[in-house]
């Protein structure tokens, strides 16, 4: 079976419960290893998220997962929190990571540059405004290639 095809498949196990117990689905991955499988689930939650609530999705889940066995390898459960860099995978990401530092690349070239950090002070119109030092650089939306909150000392 298909990567997207067994994370649509985990977003739509995991997706009731963390809507009932007000938890954000940050991203789920199935990767290969080594030898070994892992599925990893991303979650996060208004104030951050803790090893509890990581154990409490990570049975939920598993139960569904031997309930449905959609997985024909045998893998590894992995629920965790995305971290302090946290992946910006949707525009609702993008949009409430206003005010932050962030780590951007691009697909192609803007003003002479694909990767840029610093902070993001807006994201209106499809475009993100990024300030970078002394200049600020505006990003349209579908020139993004990834995205992330950035730690800068």
């Amino acid at each position: 079976m298909s990567t997207p095809k067994i994370k649509g498949i985990v977003e739509q196990m995991v997706q009731p419960y963390l809507d009932e117990h007000n938890f954000e689905l940050v991203d789920i991955e199935y990767v290969k290893e080594g030898s070994n499988y892992f599925l990893r689930v991303f979650v996060d939650k208004e104030g951050g998220i803790d090893i509890d609530d990581c154990g409490m999705i990570s049975e939920y889940l598993s139960g569904k997962l031997d309930e449905n066995d959609p997985i024909p390898e045998a893998y590894f459960l992995e629920v965790s929190s995305p971290g302090a860099e946290r992946p910006l995978k949707k525009k609702e990401d993008v949009a409430k990571a206003v005010g932050k530092d962030v780590f951007v690349t691009v697909y192609e070239q803007v003003e002479g540059q694909k990767e840029f950090e610093g902070r993001l002070l807006s994201f209106e119109d499809d475009v993100l405004v990024i300030s970078a030092g002394k200049k600020e650089y505006s990003i349209p939306y579908a020139k993004v290639a990834s995205a992330r909150l950035a730690i800068i000392f």
